[in-house]
């Protein structure tokens, strides 16, 4: 039997979201990848997979842990990646679920380059999924772009000190991983008079999922993990109603 390594996205927590391409595999593979930065917290991709699967996998844990320290990172992307090899050279169909698509922010990038270099031998096959900024926008009812208007991507976890110039650069931006950074965020929007251009997401796809256009309210709250901004500079209409409990599981 011939091994394999996937990288699966699932999408940004509604299991009706991911790809048919990523259920038929799913049901295929014999590991699952689950990525841990601390022994007690849950993979929210492994959440999405227990919501689709009609199949129990064997769990294989790689722990990366929450460091910027480039050796550190180096060295767990290293273990994790011959762990994955002694899987796939025993035969086995191994899959690393992402949340999102596993070629945007995603650990399985490190991983699989990893392999590409030091396990060659390793086939390899990535699987998109549908992005976090994709199901915010859709969710809201506002368009990430049209026309000839550009786009652009921070990571707001790591600082938003260039985020003026962007917003005066750019006709939309996201900002991912947001939870950290909203007051900080808030008296910029409001510094630059952009604060009626943007959308607050937080946990989309979820059945707690929760949006809001008034960001003001926002002020002072501990915001969760998977938040995100959508800022427009010609503004973001009329958006959709916030839905009560809308994701159908």
């Amino acid at each position: 039997m011939t091994g394999k390594f996937y990288g699966l996205g699932v999408g940004p927590g509604d299991p009706e979201l991911v790809t048919l391409k990523a259920v038929r595999i799913l049901g295929e593979v014999d590991t699952i990848c689950v990525p841990v930065s601390s022994a007690d917290r849950d993979s929210l991709a492994l959440q999405v997979v227990r919501g689709i699967a009609k199949k129990e996998f064997e769990l294989l844990e790689l722990s990366f842990p929450m460091s910027r320290d480039r050796s550190v990172l180096e060295k767990s992307w290293a273990e994790a990646g011959d762990a994955v090899a002694r899987e796939v050279n025993l035969g086995r169909k191994v899959a690393f679920v992402t949340i999102g698509d596993p070629m945007f922010y995603s650990t399985y990038a490190y991983v699989l380059k990893y392999l590409k270099t030091n396990h060659p031998s390793v086939q390899c096959e990535t699987v998109p999924g549908v992005m976090a900024m994709a199901a915010c926008a859709s969710l809201a009812g506002i368009p990430l772009a049209e026309a000839e208007e550009s786009l652009v991507i921070i990571p707001a976890a790591y600082g938003v000190d260039d985020l003026e110039d962007v917003l005066k650069r750019f006709d939309n931006v996201v900002l991912m991983k947001v939870n950290r950074r909203v007051d900080e965020v808030l008296s910029l929007l409001e510094r630059t008079e952009m604060s009626g251009r943007a959308v607050y997401f937080s946990r989309c796809g979820y059945r707690d999922q929760f949006f809001t256009a008034d960001i003001d309210t926002l002020a002072g709250q501990k915001m969760d993990y998977m938040s995100l901004m959508i800022v427009k500079k010609k503004g973001i209409g009329n958006i959709n109603a916030n839905p009560a409990g809308g994701i159908k599981k």
